[in-house]
């Protein structure tokens, strides 16, 4: 995929994780077409979707049993805040955390436990509209489609005025850059791949020589892009302007469509969801409760304005998203209520109390190790010990050998206690 690098996003994180989700879709692609005869990448996204999402499931049970055990230990967590309310010096607030750690070690769950699914979630949302938006740079059997228009264009004298004058004319956004043969190549993909409709016309009126070759190509890219009639390449804000200039209303009502389900599918995960205990504040005096009431209210909305300028096909994955986290949801909501969660804490709670003794007792050991060891240092070696080993030095320093290092050694030494006597 190196000869395709130019048109890809660029960023450390987010790139490499792009360029993973590319060689799945890739993958995906030619499984459906090799398999079942299908190139579609609406199809790709969503069973991209549905892989990701199964593969998460581990994470979304620990994310569903932490709301269920927060809502049973939230009590303490709310004593120990109201111990401290009015202390906010260092040791206080120290004293308050620690406290507070130790119920979430008795109830065995993690305060990270709501944030991790979150914080997967988003770099790959990031990555997935990157390859959306330039699937060809992406997804190598997408990109194979438009080699052969690219190569017929190149050969045409003056190829670099005349793409110029069509990305005018098109008003689309990509750029192009005649730099290498394979930058040249890139770009000219990036411009294909973002054309609406009235932008392959105008390539054939300005390629009059190529109309065949254009024309089926177009046709092989609106297959792969199409979605019930609809270009997913495209954003809704675009199809919907399209279709008020063709006058095609049918078109404006599948645009309109792609955000609203978006929409409506976070409405319903979110209702499906869980609320833990301060989410569920009656008197709506705590502070983390208004905060969620008010994210559930601005995701739905956020995600309505935010479908209607992006490619569809990120309106596609957020819906496909919501749509399997809601079955998903389901199911969890079923399991956790035949779940004892009595047993599950008491379960925990033995946990937490076998990890406290076996630190306790690692404590305890480092502890008299130490004591041991200084009183070894300490003690003073006893004089008739100290009288043999000075007696056994002697001994040895009388049997050195003729010019050895210990019979020079000892001359020093009677020369010194002759000099200080």
């Amino acid at each position: 995929m190196a000869e395709i690098v130019l048109t890809q996003y660029s960023g450390k994180i987010v790139g490499p994780i792009a360029r993973l989700i590319g060689y799945i879709m890739n993958s995906l692609y030619m499984f459906l077409n090799d398999v079942f005869g299908i190139q579609n990448i609406a199809i790709c996204i969503i069973l991209f979707t549905f892989i990701i999402y199964f593969l998460m499931t581990p994470l979304t049970y620990k994310q569903q049993k932490f709301s269920k055990l927060t809502q049973v230990m939230q009590p303490e967590i709310n004593a120990i805040r109201e111990k401290y309310k009015n202390k906010k010096d260092q040791a206080s607030m120290q004293k308050m955390n620690e406290e507070t750690q130790s119920v979430y070690e008795k109830y065995g769950v993690s305060p990270m436990g709501s944030c991790v699914q979150m914080l997967i979630n988003f770099p790959i949302f990031i990555a997935m509209y990157q390859v959306i938006r330039n699937v060809p740079a992406y997804v190598d059997s997408v990109k194979d489609v438009y080699l052969g228009l690219v190569d017929k264009i190149v050969d045409v004298n003056g190829f670099q005025g005349i793409m110029e004058k069509v990305v005018s004319e098109s008003t689309v956004a990509a750029k192009l850059d005649f730099g290498s043969a394979t930058t040249t190549s890139n770009s000219i993909i990036d411009v294909l791949y973002a054309l609406p409709s009235a932008g392959w016309d105008i390539l054939r009126d300005n390629f009059s020589g190529l109309a065949d070759v254009i024309t089926s190509t177009e046709a092989a890219v609106q297959h792969m892009n199409n979605f019930f009639g609809i270009n997913i390449a495209n954003s809704p804000l675009n199809l919907i302007t399209s279709g008020w200039k063709e006058k095609n209303f049918i078109l404006i009502i599948g645009a309109i469509m792609i955000p609203l389900f978006s929409y409506l599918s976070q409405v319903v995960n979110i209702k499906l969801m869980p609320t833990s205990a301060s989410t569920s504040d009656k008197d709506g005096n705590d502070a983390m409760a208004r905060q969620m009431k008010t994210m559930n209210t601005m995701m739905p909305l956020f995600s309505l304005i935010m479908v209607f300028s992006v490619p569809v096909g990120a309106g596609i994955y957020w819906i496909a998203g919501s749509v399997i986290r809601s079955i998903q949801q389901l199911v969890l909501n079923r399991h956790f209520k035949n779940l004892d969660l009595d047993a599950i804490i008491e379960k925990n709670k033995e946990k937490a109390k076998k990890k406290k003794e076996k630190q306790g007792i690692r404590e305890n050991q480092i502890s008299n190790t130490a004591r041991m060891n200084t009183r070894k240092i300490s003690e003073p070696i006893v004089t008739e010990e100290k009288e043999e080993k000075l007696r056994q030095t002697a001994e040895y320093a009388k049997s050195a050998k003729k010019g050895s290092l210990l019979e020079k050694a000892n001359m020093v030494r009677d020369f010194n206690e002759r000099n200080n006597r």
